[in-house]
């Protein structure tokens, strides 16, 4: 959040001093008071510092949070916190929680999503979906492809150890393979804070350059949606990071603009693509046809009762490109019905046996096509492609 008429005071806050807490505590009112409904918090697990720590996490900075939503309750009681905690997921965990922060960015699927279209394979995204996904009544995750920051490859390594991956290695993977130093790759990112001596690297770009649309734009386009299809269908409130919805670029040119030459975030925080806006409505374009496919995406979520909540179920495919989850239909809503999300993050068409879905009743309806499938006979899966089944357990 914004320091306002803070400015007479250090960048990082001495929350120490009560007046400070008590002149932050003003200016969150004062927002309040201008209809701002939420505020970010912005590095949350770093708000509280003290010589000889690490200052990340410490025990201060969830008081202060119960504090600062103490003073809101009384005199803003709508207003709401968002975290932003790009650390350790446990970490990240801890901050979700009515008394502090209400909804998070959920940065490991963010960062899953991506590495699950580079390897092929989603077994680490639906590791964490299963783990990771589900969070105290009354909170909800801000679930998003990408933002105005870099990417950060933040998944645990004791998490990608049980799948028999090396974390410092695919690490290094996923920066070589997002910044088109790796043979085949298909993403033309911008290496962020790159440091060749540790191999610490984060990766800038528009969600459609990082996809491959400067490479094969039919393929980018089918990668552009099957990573919405998960951000907007696995529960929370999803984000669409102006521009995306038109596929648009790379900014080459953002180190012309001052002060924007050695932050290469600039290239995927470009000026407004007025032509490619002009394209959104015509579906034989990049443009259109993404723009079709998520407004067809929000119109469907936004009519399905399953898809409301956070609540997500697991679900096993037994094939390691094809991420699946299920929501379901709560009481109030008759909560006989759930919707089995599928993703095929393959370069191939897969096959799932009709065993898979024993489980279900066999007839079912993908919600996004309106077509009918009968489970009994299995589901075949075009590569990169995302179907939302409502499906009644048998």
């Amino acid at each position: 959040m914004g320091l306002g008429h803070l400015h007479t005071y250090q960048w990082d806050l001495n929350y120490s001093n009560p007046d400070v807490f008590r002149a932050m505590a003003g200016e969150m009112l004062f927002l309040a008071n201008q209809g701002v409904d939420i505020l970010r918090m912005d590095a949350v697990a770093f708000i509280w510092k003290e010589l000889g720590t690490s200052c990340e996490s410490r025990p201060e900075a969830h008081t202060l949070l119960r504090a600062f939503n103490a003073v809101c309750r009384l005199a803003a009681p709508s207003l709401l916190f968002k975290s932003e905690a790009i650390v350790h997921p446990d970490e990240v965990a801890l901050y979700i929680d009515p008394a502090e922060c209400q909804i998070s960015y959920n940065p490991l699927q963010m960062a899953l999503i991506w590495e699950s279209l580079a390897t092929r394979d989603a077994s680490l995204l639906a590791q964490a979906l299963e783990r990771r996904h589900n969070i105290p009544a009354g909170t909800s995750w801000v679930n998003y492809v990408r933002s105005h920051d870099d990417i950060g490859w933040t998944f645990a390594d004791e998490d990608a150890a049980e799948l028999g991956i090396n974390g410092f290695d695919h690490r290094r993977f996923l920066n070589s393979f997002y910044v088109n130093r790796f043979p085949g790759s298909f993403a033309r990112g911008v290496p962020f804070q790159d440091n060749p001596r540790t191999g610490d690297c984060r990766i800038s770009g528009t969600t459609a350059s990082l996809c491959g649309m400067e490479v094969n734009p039919a393929e980018a386009v089918e990668r552009i949606l099957l990573a919405h299809s998960v951000a907007f269908s696995t529960g929370g409130i999803p984000l669409l990071y102006l521009g995306d919805e038109v596929a648009q670029l790379n900014d080459y040119d953002y180190a012309q603009e001052p002060g924007h030459g050695e932050d290469s975030r600039w290239v995927h925080r470009p000026h407004y693509p007025a032509a490619q806006y002009a394209r959104r409505n015509d579906p034989a374009t990049p443009e259109g046809a993404v723009y079709a496919g998520l407004k067809r995406m929000i119109e469907v979520r936004g009519a399905a009762p399953e898809l409301a909540g956070t609540t997500l179920l697991d679900f096993n495919t037994h094939n390691r490109s094809v991420l699946a989850y299920q929501r379901p239909a709560s009481a109030a809503d008759g909560g006989q019905t759930r919707v089995l999300a599928l993703a095929n993050f393959g370069d191939s068409t897969q096959q799932l046996p009709a065993e898979t879905f024993g489980g279900y009743l066999p007839a079912a309806v993908d919600l996004l096509s309106e077509a009918t499938l009968d489970l009994g006979e299995g589901v075949t899966l075009l590569p990169r492609q995302y179907l939302w089944l409502r499906v009644t357990p048998g």
